[in-house]
């Protein structure tokens, strides 16, 4: 069976165009949120990182620019964090939040596969310049209803099992266990993600090829 060969932008290119995200989505205002901690204490963190998400949001309807999925979750889960935390006045509530978050975004992953919407799909958008017409492929979407499902199971076990270790360690052995799971699971998802979109492409008579950087 002959091959349809599909060029990837390089890992280089991967990169440079993931950054920006990770860094206006994720970074920021996680630096925000240790640095107003130590300089402001819980609540000022807590309207800095919130504060520097909203900015985010607002600059790009200004100037009419695509919101990524990633921004919009950051927002919503640091939105939720805030609030729960002014309602209930208690910074000890602040810090369990993540886990129950990392539920939702278990549940968000998982309904949008029935809704025809998988969000692996739209983050894939946000991080990875792909052709628009290999996303329009039959297989190209059956595979990210598939790596969707996957990755609500890896939500849900990271959430299960920090909860767990929440309750059974000491804060010392949680931070390190948690950590070492929370890794580790990720990497071995990311590592199975890519095994699937190669033999989904190969199965399809698709092969794939990295483009090499032009060099200027």
């Amino acid at each position: 069976m002959s091959l349809t060969t599909v060029h990837l932008p390089s890992p280089r290119a991967l990169f440079r165009h993931a950054l920006p995200h990770l860094i206006e989505s994720a970074f920021v205002p996680a630096a925000l949120f240790y640095a107003m901690l130590w300089a402001l204490g819980l609540w000022g963190a807590l309207f800095g990182a919130l504060g520097w998400a909203y900015l985010a949001l607002v600059r790009r309807v200004v100037k009419r620019e695509r919101i990524p999925a990633m921004l919009w979750m950051a927002t919503v889960i640091l939105t939720a964090r805030t609030a729960v935390s002014l309602v209930t006045g208690s910074a000890v509530i602040y810090f369990l939040q993540p886990t129950a978050t990392t539920f939702l975004v278990a549940f968000a992953f998982l309904v949008s596969v029935p809704l025809g919407k998988p969000l692996c799909l739209r983050l894939a958008r946000d991080l990875c310049p792909l052709d628009p017409d290999l996303l329009a492929r039959a297989c190209v979407r059956r595979f990210f209803l598939s790596v969707t499902l996957l990755w609500s199971f890896v939500f849900l076990s990271n959430a299960s099992v920090t909860l767990w270790l929440l309750f059974e360690e000491s804060l010392k052995s949680f931070v390190v266990e948690r950590t070492l799971f929370s890794w580790g699971i990720t990497v071995a998802a990311i590592a199975v993600s890519v095994v699937m979109f190669r033999r989904t492409m190969r199965g399809n008579g698709i092969a794939l090829a990295w483009t090499r950087p032009t060099r200027g």
